[in-house]
C-alpha cells in the first residue's frame, strides 16, 4: 500500500489522522454490513423456539429496529467522516494553495513591471518637458 511512502512525505501527526480516518471509515462499513446482514437473519428464521409465534416476532421486529438504528448511526458517521476528510483536504492541500499563491504573485509581479515601465516612462517625459520649459524659460526675452 502507499502508506509506506506516504509517511516519509506526511508528518506523523498527519499520518496518524489519515489511519484513524481509514479506522473510522473500517469500522462504520463494517457495522452497517453486520447489522444488515442481522436483519436479513431476522427476516428469513423460522422460529422453532418455546416462544409464541407473535412474541417472536414483536421480538423479531424491535432488534430489528434497533440494527436499522445501528446503520443509519453508522451512516451518519461516515457522512460525519466525509466532511472530516473534505476539511482535511481544504486545510492540508498546500500544493495548490501553493500553486494559486505562485499564480497570483507571478500576475501581480507582471502588473508591477508594466506599471514601472509606464512611470519610468512618464518620468523621463515630465523630465524631458520640464527641461524644454526650462530652457524656453531662460532663453525667453520676457523673463
Amino acid at each position: 500500500m502507499a502508506s509506506g511512502s506516504r509517511s516519509t512525505i506526511l508528518p506523523q501527526s498527519k499520518e496518524a489522522l489519515l489511519k484513524s480516518y481509514n479506522a473510522r471509515l473500517k469500522d462504520d462499513v463494517r457495522s452497517m454490513l453486520e447489522n444488515f446482514e442481522e436483519i436479513l437473519k431476522l427476516a428469513r428464521r423460522e422460529s422453532h423456539s418455546q416462544i409464541s409465534k407473535t412474541t417472536q416476532c414483536e421480538q423479531d421486529a424491535l432488534e430489528m429496529q434497533v440494527r436499522a438504528a445501528n446503520m443509519v448511526r453508522a451512516g451518519e458517521s461516515l457522512m460525519k467522516l466525509v466532511a472530516d476528510l473534505k476539511q482535511y483536504l481544504i486545510l492540508n492541500d498546500f500544493h495548490s494553495v501553493n500553486e494559486a499563491i505562485t499564480n497570483n504573485s507571478q500576475l501581480f509581479r507582471a502588473t508591477q513591471i508594466e506599471c514601472d515601465k509606464k512611470l519610468m516612462k512618464l518620468r523621463d517625459e515630465m523630465a524631458m518637458d520640464l527641461y524644454d520649459l526650462e530652457e524656453e524659460y531662460y532663453t525667453s526675452i520676457f523673463k
